[in-house]
């Protein structure tokens, strides 16, 4: 891959950067909250729900009657639409589950080796309340989840999260549901309270303190990833549309004032009419407060001389979405490496992932697509080896482990190889007579 910088290309627009006025005390926060949450379990999320919610349930799961009102009152055609957007998440991991396969051979006459895939057994899925009721985001946490076969599927959403999305969780294929958000959810999580049981992963996004309460308990439990704001990134020729350019960065900009919004192409003409079209869908826009300022924030458009620059351009930036409007869409894509999730030509629009044609939406940020794809069915379960060896087996394998332990000077794991190599003498090896 070409290595290229921001000096090799010229920006018609360049972003201010992301804000780093981020409170300083965030990590020692965190770790409090986890503190008192371990220590204290549910009377510290009372606490905090009283604290950051302004509310302090008698309890934090939610009800069936709760279920079913949340249910009752869900629109019909909001239904209809979020079981239509269930289907085919759950159809594309059940396909991806698919080419996940056991594996047995046997390397060497007598050596079997192998694999299962086993599914993770409890998973808690933190569902992020936020500025819109995203009703995709339990659906893509919790979808997975039940196609990979996990024993047991926690849900944690903030208190003051829209009704709705109780029932989408429930609708998603939830087991448990828990009112409780914010960095004390993920604590909760990973180490359990009175209430809510203790999960092996959490999976799932959410706002600086999640995101931070996930790397602090990354260890005692499996996390997915550590997100950021949301990006989208578009590379463009002559050939494409500069509305439906802005239409697709405008409609990522309004996620939140910290998203990260760009283009890169190799037409200053589609450049400038790109930038002068944002503008023009701003002006009437409803949401513009929001879009408008992560555009001024974090709004970039670039020049690139050629494709191949362009190629480049896009790998070294290795955003979440990653859009192709060129000629032969197909073509470009295929050389590039670094992003979340590809959208391949005009019509493949970043809003369809996010809402309903079947790929996962929670994904890699901060350039994380360098060395990780998005949340998929495979990170619900566990790929774990296995061996058998026969005499045959032992015939081919003890005598290198023997002269390796050796040179090592492992010699316990030298006596344990000998064992199997030579039965009849093995007083004499644990005896030490052989060392």
């Amino acid at each position: 891959m070409a290595t290229i910088s921001e000096a090799d290309v010229e920006f018609i627009k360049r972003p201010q950067g992301q804000d780093v006025q981020a409170d300083r005390t965030l990590t020692e926060t965190v770790q409090n909250i986890i503190d008192q949450v371990r220590e204290r379990g549910d009377a510290a999320l009372r606490d905090y729900s009283a604290k950051f919610d302004k509310t302090t349930p008698d309890k934090f799961e939610v009800s069936e009657h709760e279920i079913a009102s949340a249910l009752a009152d869900l629109d019909p055609q909001t239904r209809k639409d979020s079981e239509f957007a269930i289907a085919q998440v759950k159809r594309f991991a059940q396909a991806q589950l698919a080419t996940m396969q056991p594996l047995d051979i046997e390397t060497l006459p007598g050596v079997h080796l192998g694999h299962r895939i086993i599914p993770i057994q409890t998973v808690g899925c933190y569902v992020p309340g936020g500025r819109y009721p995203i009703l995709s985001a339990p659906v893509m946490s919790i979808v997975p989840a039940v196609v990979a076969g996990c024993d047991q599927i926690i849900a944690c959403l903030p208190p003051g999260a829209h009704p709705a999305m109780i029932a989408i969780c429930h609708l998603a294929g939830a087991h448990r549901i828990f009112k409780v958000g914010g960095a004390q959810a993920i604590a909760a999580m990973a180490w359990g309270t009175e209430s809510i049981p203790v999960v092996d992963k959490v999976v799932g996004p959410g706002n600086a303190f999640v995101n931070e309460a996930k790397r602090q308990v990354f260890g005692k439990v499996g996390i997915d990833a550590l997100a950021g704001p949301s990006e989208i990134y578009v590379i463009a020729d002559d050939s494409a549309d500069p509305r439906i350019l802005a239409a697709d960065l405008l409609a990522q900009a309004e996620h939140d004032v910290h998203t990260r919004v760009g283009m890169a192409t190799t037409s200053p003409q589609i450049a400038r009419a790109t930038l002068a079209e944002i503008e023009r869908q701003l002006s009437n826009l409803p949401t513009a407060v929001t879009a408008g300022e992560a555009w001024k924030r974090q709004g970039e458009i670039v020049i690139c001389r050629d494709e191949e620059q362009l190629i480049a351009w896009a790998d070294h930036m290795a955003t979440e979405h990653l859009q192709v409007h060129t000629r032969d869409p197909h073509a470009t894509a295929s050389k590039i490496r670094n992003y979340g999730s590809l959208f391949i030509g005009q019509n493949a629009s970043v809003v369809f992932s996010d809402k309903c044609c079947g790929t996962n939406h929670t994904l890699p940020t901060m350039a994380a697509a360098r060395y990780t794809g998005g949340l998929w069915v495979g990170a619900y379960v566990k790929i774990c080896t296995h061996q058998w060896i026969d005499d045959h087996g032992i015939a081919a394998v003890a005598q290198p482990a023997v002269r390796q332990s050796r040179t090592e000077g492992m010699q316990a794991h030298r006596r344990a190889a000998e064992i199997r190599l030579l039965p009849e003498s093995i007083d004499a090896i644990t005896n030490g007579d052989r060392d």
